[in-house]
């Protein structure tokens, strides 16, 4: 028994976004993978916000990465599962080997917020 060939257009998936947050005690500095759109927001409740704003539409983000700094992260980590943003949470020391490793030698919270979102 033979099947007739059946054609479909491809479905048009959304384009899938990564965000990388460099997570510091006064601030965050964020990516947008593959743009490399870039903003820098203070690490507070205020500033949070508008970095989910910034973000904009979570349908389209595949995940949002960011260093797991000790107390620094935790309430951006509480804010993001309460939207239900897919999270990963990587250790920093890794972070800044992938990026040695990518030839990135500038250490700043910029590169580093741009190497977290092409790290997965």
């Amino acid at each position: 028994m033979t099947h007739p060939l059946v054609t479909s257009k491809p479905e048009l998936h959304p384009a899938s976004i990564t965000i990388g947050i460099d997570v510091s005690k006064d601030h965050l500095d964020a990516a947008r993978y593959p743009s490399g759109e870039t903003v820098r927001v203070t690490n507070t409740r205020k500033g949070q916000t508008v970095l989910l704003r910034w973000i904009g539409d979570i349908q389209t983000v595949t995940r949002v990465v960011f260093e797991a700094t000790g107390p620094y992260h935790r309430m951006l980590e509480e804010r993001l599962a309460l939207i239900g943003l897919p999270m990963v949470k990587v250790n920093p020391r890794q972070a800044r080997r992938f990026a040695e490793a990518a030839g990135r030698l500038a250490k700043t919270d910029r590169v580093d917020a741009i190497m977290l979102g092409v790290r997965l």
